[in-house]
């Protein structure tokens, strides 16, 4: 039988002459599922938090990256890289914050194909009342400050290895 080069990879593993081990497969041994049920539990101890400030919880990921710098604007692309989201996901975020006062979204003056994101004075004050949501989070979680940088870091680097590993899969 021919093998057609478009064909996808087989995800079948070759185990040297061994047994695989099905435990492998078992739900709770997934670090996917771990991960996957972490966010999902982090994300509902955000959201009361969030409701307080008007915010959803990706309207607060597009907030912090803008309160980092609060007097620069910023283009969506960048903005897009920092979320690791596209500009089809991002548009629509942005035109809520923008209907609510909180973001300003311009053409840039030299490149029309850009557009530039900028804080209002609204969009400013709720880091104010925002300062205080990371240390709630923290004391949800039931880990150190220490611990939760740590894990933080742990996640960054395994997120940083993946986005490599595809790299090097698409060349």
């Amino acid at each position: 039988m021919a093998t057609d080069s478009t064909q996808l990879p087989s995800a079948r593993v070759q185990f040297a002459g061994r047994d695989p081990d099905y435990r492998d497969l078992e739900l709770d041994n997934q670090i996917c599922f771990a991960l996957y049920s972490a966010s999902r539990a982090i994300v509902r101890a955000y959201t009361p938090l969030l409701v307080g400030l008007g915010l959803t919880y990706p309207q607060y990921l597009v907030m912090l990256v803008l309160w980092e710098h609060p007097d620069e604007a910023m283009g969506v692309g960048e903005l897009g890289q920092q979320l690791h989201l596209d500009s089809g996901t991002l548009t629509p975020l942005l035109k809520r914050l923008e209907g609510m006062g909180h973001v300003t979204r311009r053409r840039h003056t030299t490149d029309e194909r850009r557009v530039v994101i900028a804080l209002t004075s609204a969009g400013l004050a709720i880091r104010e009342r925002a300062a205080g949501v990371p240390r709630e989070i923290g004391q949800r979680t039931g880990l150190s400050v220490g611990r939760l940088g740590e894990l933080r870091d742990e996640l960054t680097r395994m997120v940083a290895a993946l986005e490599l590993s595809a790299h090097r899969r698409k060349d």
